[in-house]
């Protein structure tokens, strides 16, 4: 089994474009959204959720009025400002906590003199098992403000491991997160392969270069598309020359082609939208890539 993970080092450069083609294009393949903070591979795909899960990490506090003293211990000794004092009640001020204030720290729940402060687990998103046309979708969504957005990517790209290996499915396909953050280190451990789509920008050979370095620190081999590419061309020879100085394999360009933005506006993959020249180029893309992988 052969894991791809999809990366750009930055947003909006075409990766889940990419992503979706393959969708498109691959045999006996499962998919996953690693980018669990902002996920769109939806919104191409049109999955249909078969089972959903909560996911739950780290604690929030939560006052208990009943049995609250409102002596203003937690307000005094919270770092975060996340406790509220909010009017009077019976004379008194009226203490609660703002969840989105919140880090779970405890400092709280240890200091309270009448032990009235709960800490639960924090409900921090869903993640869910979906179908497509293509294949099996793994795909999650975080709420605002949730944490822990690398281990929520770890559950995802397990639950597809494990439908690959039922299924008997050979590759999985990975939309990963923009940047080279905690999600994105969380998608890369253990991956088979890097894809690295960027652009031929100074931003974008900034980026790639950051998103090279993380492959190498867990020896994952990158391979690194140039998206757009003729909207520059000297950028993107500049961008392909130092890529393998870097040691990553070039299996691509893209040429700048409308038929992309109208392909998302139709919710299609490009190569199932269009058989323009951005279709023809990532099709040749998928051929080489997955020679390499095999």
């Amino acid at each position: 089994m052969k894991e791809l993970v999809i990366l750009s080092g930055k947003g909006g450069t075409g990766k889940t474009s990419v992503a979706a083609s393959f969708a498109a294009l691959a045999r006996n393949a499962v998919f996953a959204d690693a980018d669990v903070d902002a996920a769109d591979l939806h919104l191409v795909l049109h999955p249909e959720i078969q089972v959903r899960h909560k996911f739950r990490s780290g604690h929030e506090a939560v006052i208990r009025q009943a049995d609250c003293l409102r002596c203003g211990a937690c307000l005094a000794h919270c770092r975060f400002d996340a406790v509220r004092m909010d009017g009077k009640e019976d004379g008194e001020a009226t203490f609660t906590i703002d969840p989105s204030a919140c880090e779970g720290c405890g400092v709280c729940v240890e200091l309270c003199p009448a032990e009235a402060i709960d800490f639960p687990e924090r409900m921090c998103g869903e993640w869910f098992v979906s179908q497509t046309r293509f294949g099996p979708l793994v795909h999650a969504r975080l709420r605002p403000a949730g944490e822990n957005s690398g281990k929520l990517v770890t559950q995802v790209r397990t639950e597809a491991r494990r439908i690959a290996e039922r299924k008997a499915r050979n590759l999985i396909v990975v939309d990963g997160p923009p940047g080279i953050g905690c999600p994105v280190i969380a998608s890369v451990t253990g991956a088979s392969a890097v894809l690295a789509v960027t652009e031929p920008t100074v931003s974008g050979e900034h980026d790639l270069a950051r998103v090279f370095k993380l492959a190498r620190r867990f020896g994952v081999p990158a391979f690194v598309c140039v998206n757009k590419w003729d909207i520059n061309p000297a950028m993107t020879e500049r961008i392909e020359q130092q890529a393998a100085a870097a040691g990553a394999t070039v299996v691509g360009r893209i040429p700048y082609d409308r038929a992309v933005t109208d392909a998302q506006v139709n919710g299609q993959p490009v190569v199932e939208f269009s058989k323009g020249p951005a279709a023809q180029h990532i099709q040749q893309l998928w051929e080489h890539l997955w020679k390499s992988l095999v």
